[in-house]
């Protein structure tokens, strides 16, 4: 039965422009909410920007703005980047809406109600990069935090706490009843591990700062970064000010957020929901790093590549399909210009590219565009059954195991198709006999037609080009993935409607020679 997911990403620190990094996560969010939308799903896919933060504060001073007119600025900046690979999301938040600013009030003002909360002091090594307090087992040896390489801070400062350290027994608890709440399971132990000898009490506020969201019981203090930040995830969706709609989308269905905040995600954020009396999100999935030249990108180490630079050379679909194939989602991957073109040119450009101009190309010169009517189903060219992979692409999927899904897709239905049509050499066979020439062809159309299904939620133009190319029914928007277990075109006559240039297919994807610079 059809339902409603709510799915999320990481809000982002606006101090500059997304890297590719950063899209990595996006790009996979987006894949899911367009498999559930396939599944025939309501979805609900946020994302946004993080603006409540020191460093939002001081990189506008530096560029002589205040804080809000930069954060709307830099939040358009990550919309175009966004639109240009092809994002649907729902909405966007900016921590900065007024929305936001109301629904965490309210939030830690019933935190508070509930005697979670309490006043104190804190003292500690902070990392100004991850904006958060650090314990001397999360630095090396010089006080420096490995993910920023930079030398964390000794803090003192009054403050607000929230008592996590009482909801200890609850996680685990919660943990024991949802084992599917963390994921993937090689981030389970790491999370145990935290709660049952780590879990403190935690500072939630800072003073004297211009920049950011009231206490409302406290207006000295304003709401600390995570406790503010994890928040948009139910401010976007009402709380605090439109009850039904925050009644119709929580509990949140998947997090998607990396690796390194897992903590945050896992152990803090149930814990204030449990305090807030709410229930805890269903499912929070900690994806790996893109790393360049084997580091991970970062903008404060300043190894980022930008995501524009490639979108202007090769558009969305090819950007989506290199990180989602190239870098598994669980774990992590390397980005190189070089592997970029490899992967490009053999997977995109040789493999699906040129199956499909074969056969577009050959029914428009040989059959005036048209194929005859067929009697008897088409041969499928794998010796994997259709509702096999569809079978095993479908748990992949549910699983954020792209990288598997497409492996899939490419070995059992587009290297397979590919190796029959050499066989078969349908641009000779039509020079002696066009009717067996035809059966082939449409042999050939048909794991387009499953390719192009399966590749919906990961190359939205260029599978909906391949579908629509045939005039399949049913309707594309329509389409899910049990349409890819059987046989579906129509007996009768197959018509051809892709676009030519000068009376020749049009490329999918050209073969690239060089689209920068490689680092050798």
């Amino acid at each position: 039965m059809p339902k409603q997911f709510f799915l999320t990403t990481a809000i982002d620190y606006p101090n500059s422009r997304p890297h590719i990094g950063t899209a990595f996560e996006k790009i996979g969010a987006d894949t899911q909410a367009r498999f559930q939308r396939m599944l025939g799903n309501e979805v609900f896919f946020l994302m946004g920007n993080d603006e409540n933060t020191v460093k939002v504060a001081k990189r506008a001073e530096e560029l002589g703005q205040d804080p809000k007119s930069y954060c709307d600025q830099m939040a358009d900046q990550f919309k175009e980047v966004w639109r240009a690979l092809d994002l649907g999301y729902t909405d966007f938040i900016q921590t900065s809406e007024e929305r936001h600013h109301k629904g965490c009030q309210a939030f830690i003002q019933k935190v508070k109600d509930n005697g979670h909360i309490y006043k104190g002091s804190y003292e500690g090594w902070y990392c100004n990069g991850c904006e958060s307090f650090k314990s001397d087992r999360d630095l090396d040896e010089n006080q420096c935090c490995p993910t920023h390489n930079a030398k964390a801070v000794r803090r003192q400062e009054p403050c607000w706490y929230f008592a996590l350290s009482a909801f200890r027994e609850k996680l685990l608890d919660f943990y024991q009843k949802n084992p599917d709440f963390i994921q993937p399971e090689s981030r389970h132990n790491e999370v145990i591990n935290l709660v049952e000898t780590e879990l403190k009490d935690v500072n939630i506020t800072r003073s004297g700062e211009a920049w950011g969201i009231r206490v409302p019981f406290d207006p000295e203090f304003t709401i600390y970064v995570w406790f503010d930040a994890l928040l948009n995830y139910i401010t976007a969706i009402g709380y605090g000010s439109d009850e039904t709609l925050f009644s119709k989308w929580w509990p949140a269905d998947l997090h998607v957020i990396g690796k390194d905040i897992t903590r945050f995600h896992c152990a803090l954020w149930p814990a204030m929901c449990m305090a807030g009396g709410i229930a805890p999100p269903k499912r929070v999935f900690g994806h790996g790093f893109v790393h360049h030249k084997g580091e991970k990108m970062s903008k404060t180490i300043g190894n980022v590549v930008e995501p524009m630079d490639l979108l202007k050379e090769v558009g969305p679909d090819a950007f989506r399909y290199f990180f989602l194939r190239e870098c598994p989602y669980p774990g992590d991957g390397d980005f190189s210009y070089r592997r970029f073109i490899e992967v490009y040119n053999a997977d995109l450009a040789n493999n699906l590219g040129n199956l499909y101009s074969r056969v577009v190309g050959l029914i428009g010169r040989n059959f005036g565009g048209k194929l005859p009517p067929q009697e008897t189903p088409p041969a499928w060219p794998g010796p994997l059954p259709r509702q096999e992979i569809v079978k095993i692409w479908t748990g992949h999927m549910e699983s954020l195991r792209y990288n598997q899904a497409l492996q899939l897709i490419w070995a059992e239905v587009l290297v397979p198709a590919n190796q029959y049509a050499d066989k078969m050499a349908p641009w000779s066979l039509v020079k002696t006999d066009q009717l067996a020439a035809a059966r082939v062809l449409r042999d050939l159309v048909e794991p387009i037609r499953v390719a192009a299904i399966l590749l919906k939620p990961f190359l939205p133009k260029v599978a909906k080009t391949l579908y629509k190319s045939f005039g399949f029914e049913p309707n594309w928007d329509t389409i899910n993935p049990d349409h890819a277990s059987h046989f579906a075109q129509s007996t009768q006559e197959l018509r051809v409607l892709s676009s030519t240039e000068n009376g020749k297919v049009k490329p999918l994807f050209p073969r690239l020679q060089a689209i920068a610079e490689d680092e050798g």
